[in-house]
């Protein structure tokens, strides 16, 4: 066993893991797992640079993080920083607050790298799994939860910023990351003189449908999106669709892990979210507050990617890229 801790920094949430990895049985008991929405990706697409308040509350959660690595007494940390930060003119003020708070520089990885974290750390329970079809718990609305998965795996991670497509069995077959996520698809299509749509125009609906359909396009050049057997979908936006499908009275990662939920279930939960307001979202009681305003951009570009690979179905995974920088310690 190693101890070991992982920090995941993306464009709207930052996020930490403390566990006890296993390389020689595949597993990983979570010490501690926790996520802050900090928002560090707000204004990037449009400034260029990461805005100061954006820094503070990324240092803050940094710090709290500090605290608690050193508590449990991980052996080693990785610090990964993905969409936002790759694009800021400023990054290296990110670097820096970074460094002095937790000891480690953040790597900010490319868009390939983040892909294959991205894929291990989804996967390798599945993989583990192999063809086992023993029925674990019924689903609920247009979920069900099973094991023994046909491959290749097509895992999705959309987060605020960018998203990634890996397509692989055991390991990485082909990878791309496309610059479309729930913060950008949101600040670029929704907002207008400071404020959101809520809910928005049919035109502003379009807009973000012909870019991530334009986003698709690109990631087939690389990725045969088509060629997938099951899709595995990673981040907040997608288990925050499956938590409403599965009608949860609030958020629940057991029960949220491997469900599988419908494309049609999909469909009615975007239409809903499309034609709600800022409040009923805010209402749905397994909504984070830090995603009311971006969750309706996430579950169309979810949505998009479903209609456009075919896929009958998303495999819901709570294990994501934090997995995968965790295994990369263990190693």
């Amino acid at each position: 066993m190693k101890r070991v801790a992982a920090i995941d920094c993306g464009t709207n949430s930052i996020r930490l893991l403390v566990a006890d990895a296993d390389p020689a049985t595949g597993e990983l008991k979570d010490l501690d797992r926790r996520m802050q929405i900090v928002r560090l990706g707000q204004g990037v697409d449009r400034t260029g640079r990461l805005a100061p308040e954006a820094l503070e509350r990324t240092f803050a959660a940094c710090r709290e993080y500090a605290a608690v690595i050193k508590g449990l007494g991980a052996e080693r940390v990785r610090f990964v920083a993905t969409s936002a930060s790759r694009d800021a003119e400023n990054r290296d003020d990110f670097v820096r607050g970074v460094v002095d708070i937790l000891g480690v520089e953040p790597e900010v990885i490319t868009g390939d790298q983040e892909a294959e974290f991205s894929f291990n750390g989804a996967t390798k329970e599945l993989t583990a799994i192999g063809a086992a079809s023993a029925e674990r718990f019924p689903g609920k609305g247009g979920g069900g939860r099973r094991a023994g998965l046909e491959r290749p795996f097509l895992v999705v991670d959309i987060g605020g910023g960018s998203t990634e497509f890996v397509l692989g069995s055991e390991s990485v077959r082909a990878a791309r990351s496309v610059d479309v996520g729930c913060v950008r698809m949101t600040e670029r299509h929704l907002v207008h003189g400071g404020d959101i749509s809520d809910p928005p125009a049919p035109g502003q609906i379009a807009a973000i449908k012909a870019d991530v359909a334009a986003a698709l396009d690109r990631a087939e050049e690389t990725v045969p999106l088509s060629e997938a057997a099951t899709l595995v979908g990673l981040a907040g936006s997608v288990t925050t669709v499956a938590a409403i499908a599965l009608g949860l009275g609030q958020y629940d990662s057991e029960a949220i892990h491997h469900s599988r939920i419908s494309l049609a279930k999909v469909r009615e939960i975007t239409d809903m979210l499309l034609s709600s307001t800022h409040a009923e979202r805010a209402a749905i009681p397994v909504m984070h507050p830090g995603r009311v305003d971006v969750i309706a951009a996430g579950a169309l570009v979810l949505l998009s990617i479903m209609e456009r690979t075919g896929a009958g179905e998303v495999v819901v995974s709570e294990h994501d890229i934090l997995d995968g920088i965790a295994w990369s310690l263990a190693g």
